[in-house]
């Protein structure tokens, strides 16, 4: 089971396995097509105010993760939803626009479930 975070702009590769967007918002000028998605999963992604409020300022990033973590917690059937698709695909990439590849929200949701499925075995499709 691997899951990997990947910018959309970057392109779709055949190592990326199942493919989910995990923005909010749909990436600015990007197609559809290009994209290559399996999935849009708007509801994983931080709320509006938590994303406005972060910015993507990197001294507010440990607190901002804090925060988003409190609100994946609280957003359990879409985060049970993600564990499923992690279970049953083994290789899943989460894709984002942020331009940071460290100070962004896919790495944080990466390493939160990361730690959630850790010690499951993948299910049969």
């Amino acid at each position: 089971m691997s899951i990997s975070i990947k910018r959309i702009y970057d392109g779709p590769d055949a190592q990326d396995g199942y493919r989910i967007l995990v923005d909010r918002l749909w990436p600015r000028g990007m197609t559809k097509e290009r994209a290559a998605l399996d999935l849009w999963m708007k509801g994983i992604a931080p709320s509006t105010d938590l994303r406005k409020w972060f910015g993507h300022d990197p001294a507010r990033f440990t607190d901002f993760a804090n925060r988003y973590r409190a609100e994946l917690d609280a957003n359990g059937e879409t985060v049970d939803e993600l564990q499923r698709i992690i279970l049953t695909h083994g290789k899943v990439t989460l894709l984002y626009a942020a331009k940071d590849p460290d100070v962004n929200h896919a790495a944080v949701l990466r390493d939160y479930m990361d730690e959630r499925t850790s010690g499951n075995e993948p299910r049969d499709a």
